[in-house]
């Protein structure tokens, strides 16, 4: 059966491993009953922007039309430095959208993806995130009242933490797993005095298995604007990535694209 529609990102169920979703138009293919199988993915050469909708033929900050990307508060500058947020100043793009996305209880976490990273992302939303950035083990280590305050904590912690996920050693699986519990009083020996009010001591960490039949040997990549007709076995998925034999696709990345999709039998 084909598939046709406008990517947007994996969504997934948190299981073990994690059962992977991409919704294709009205329908939703659950991806991890491809693994194993030869697909065949077709860029059919439209674009629209995942707002509001209209024809385009670049896109912006994965899916946006540019107009949106200039006045959506969720393209802001703020959203990937959380501690720039200028709510406080009343200059936030949408006001309701900082009520619900920014001035609610934040998360800063000790994660390994590529690595140890230190990160941030809303209460409640840390699954996802997690999943997102390809992490096999994660834990939140401060719960703070707002994005901006997770951000500045974040900006603390970063001068002795990674803060970034190198993407080609998340998918090559090259992190060990490490003790969480450590590294967690090690950061809390690190945060500044007004953010130790802060600090959380969960009793267990997340631990997060991905769908991958084989391990990834050198990582290369499918550009669907150069390369619009992929034709490969998929051999696993992790983060936002689809991993063939041949080279791996970043959903996310073509946000906003129309493609099709197929199982060849």
């Amino acid at each position: 059966m084909s598939y046709n529609g406008f990517l947007r990102g994996l969504t997934h169920e948190y299981k073990s491993p994690i059962t992977y979703h991409l919704p294709m138009g009205e329908d939703t293919v659950v991806l991890n009953d491809w693994l194993g199988k030869k697909v065949a993915l077709s860029f059919l050469g439209e674009m629209q922007c995942t707002n509001c909708g209209r024809k385009i033929k670049k896109t912006f900050n994965t899916g946006y039309c540019y107009p949106c990307v200039i006045s959506l508060p969720e393209t802001d500058l703020c959203i990937v430095k959380p501690h720039e947020c200028h709510y406080h100043a009343g200059t936030c793009r949408d006001s309701a959208f900082g009520d619900t996305h920014c001035m609610i209880p934040h998360y800063v976490y000790i994660a390994v993806s590529s690595g140890v990273k230190v990160g941030l992302t809303r209460k409640s939303n840390e699954m996802k995130r997690w999943v997102d950035q390809g992490a096999i083990q994660a834990i939140p280590i401060a719960e703070v009242p707002n994005r901006k305050l997770a951000g500045e904590l974040e900006v603390a912690l970063a001068e002795h933490f990674p803060d970034k996920t190198d993407w080609r050693k998340m998918l090559k699986g090259e992190a060990e797993p490490l003790d969480l519990f450590e590294l967690r009083e090690k950061a809390f020996s690190y945060f500044p005095d007004e953010f130790k009010p802060y600090a959380i001591r969960e009793e267990q960490w997340v631990e997060v298995v991905y769908p991958l039949l084989e391990s990834v040997g050198k990582v290369k990549t499918y550009n669907l604007d150069k390369q619009p007709e992929i034709e490969d076995r998929l051999i696993g998925i992790k983060g936002q990535y689809l991993i063939f034999e041949q080279a791996v696709l970043n959903i996310k990345k073509y946000t906003g694209y129309k493609v099709s999709m197929a199982v060849m039998e």
